[in-house]
């Protein structure tokens, strides 16, 4: 067998189907790029049509297979009936990545109810939603499959400025770890991917020039990630190669949650 071959046998995602929830973002999308790279189809899922039809030209370019969805992450019954539309279209589900989120950098004590229960229904509510709709799904078809929920490291330390945003993601990492151990008879595997700083639309407006000294100062490979360096985490969890990896966090971050003083 060449390296080549190995390598296939491991990561290879050939007949896999692939829903990943916040496709249409920075991250979520280079993560659906990797997966239909792999030889999965793709369904990119999110409410903005032409950032998806960039991210699946790019992809079919690739020659990947892939289309789109439109669906609200926090609506169980928009991801009911994403679900069916799926299995009407894909026939099958084997693999969920939960990525919609939104941030803020207000104030504490200035954060409006409204604020907070949009940010609450999208990263927390909506991923809590996404696993159960998709998690039934794959616990009764008994066949396996794996769950990407995509962590934070405000999900793992407290993060200055961003008040909602980090509790919303130590809940997901929270409720991963526990839907892990619930569904591991089952073979449905639930991790969480925690990416450091990457530049992306949700994130950009926090990142003032003082914050990014303190970033850099604060990560070891003095640099922020590029979406594509992602790819590979995610592989190993979507993948054979990490079928025995549940409960996980995957920390992609150039150092960060190493660094003390």
């Amino acid at each position: 067998m060449s390296s080549s071959q190995y390598l296939d046998s491991l990561f290879n995602l050939n007949g896999k189907v692939a829903v990943v929830i916040g496709g249409t973002g920075e991250l979520c999308g280079a993560m659906a790029e990797g997966l239909a790279g792999a030889g999965a189809e793709v369904v990119l899922v999110g409410r903005n049509e032409e950032k998806a039809k960039a991210r699946l030209d790019k992809i079919a370019a690739a020659g990947g297979k892939a289309y789109f969805v439109a669906a609200e992450a926090s609506s169980k019954e928009a991801l009911q009936t994403l679900l069916d539309t799926v299995l009407k279209r894909s026939g099958k589900i084997d693999i969920v990545v939960n990525g919609a989120g939104v941030n803020s950098a207000t104030p504490y004590l200035d954060i409006a109810e409204d604020e907070f229960d949009r940010i609450v229904n999208i990263n927390c509510k909506g991923v809590f939603l996404g696993c159960q709709v998709f998690g039934k799904y794959l616990v009764e078809r008994g066949q396996g499959g794996s769950i990407i929920n995509l962590g934070s490291m405000s999900g793992l330390i407290p993060l200055s400025r961003v008040f909602t945003y980090s509790a919303t993601k130590a809940a997901v990492h929270n409720l991963s770890k526990n839907l892990a151990r619930e569904w591991a008879p089952k073979n449905v595997r639930v991790n969480i991917l925690v990416p450091g700083f990457f530049p992306a639309e949700q994130n950009r407006k926090v990142l003032t020039p003082d914050r990014v000294a303190s970033i850099m100062g604060h990560t070891p490979m003095k640099r922020f990630g590029e979406a594509h360096e992602l790819i590979g985490a995610t592989l190993l969890m979507a993948s054979d190669a990490g079928k025995f990896i549940t409960g996980a966090e995957i920390i992609v971050d150039g150092g960060y949650h190493a660094m003390t003083i």
